[in-house]
């Protein structure tokens, strides 16, 4: 009879009950591995690889960890400088409140403390992959620490980011945008 009643009550309740939410990120420009728009590419006039607008995709994210007190976002490319990986972004002091960053408004440089990315700015640098070399993966990562607000100084580099967040880091949520000069 307890097997019966079991069954029964698991039956009746939605799915979303059983199931934890999953710590997600995505964006409303671009799908889950799908290609990005030019106007996200960068936009750097004395590298001709950068073609496009340096405006970055909107992203936005839910079920943050519990604990949650601020967030980190990288965007890389693992085979970018051939093969040995470009970091296009690095912002991080993101309160635990935010939820999203609209299109654009990573390359403002705002409402987050900007780490220095390999072209050595402090905000969002957009895709510059060399023609001929296929398609690029550009994975954005964003990490919930139980760090608060203004802990982190600004000018971190991601490998120092990383340091700083080992024994702090929460969670973490990504999406791969796609990118060529083809």
């Amino acid at each position: 009879m307890k097997k019966l009643l079991c069954a029964t009550v698991l039956a009746v309740l939605p799915m979303t009950t059983l199931a934890a939410s999953v710590f997600t990120l995505q964006s409303e420009d671009f799908s889950d591995n799908a290609l990005l728009d030019k106007k996200f590419a960068g936009a750097n006039k004395s590298n001709p690889s950068c073609t496009g607008e340096n405006i970055s995709p909107q992203l936005n994210w839910s079920a943050a960890p519990a604990g949650t007190r601020s967030f980190a976002l990288l965007m890389t490319d693992p085979v970018g400088a051939k093969g040995l990986g470009v970091t296009h972004m690095v912002a991080y002091n993101i309160p635990a409140s935010r939820t999203s960053f609209a299109q654009g408004a990573l390359t403002k440089g705002k409402d987050y403390t900007g780490g220095e990315n390999t072209p050595g700015t402090l905000h969002y640098y957009g895709p510059c992959p060399p023609a001929g070399s296929g398609l690029h993966h550009y994975n954005f990562v964003l990490i919930a620490t139980d760090l608060p607000v203004g802990q982190l100084k600004a000018g971190l580099t991601q490998a120092e980011l990383v340091t700083q967040l080992k024994g702090h880091a929460l969670g973490a949520a990504s999406t791969v945008g796609r990118f060529s000069n083809e």
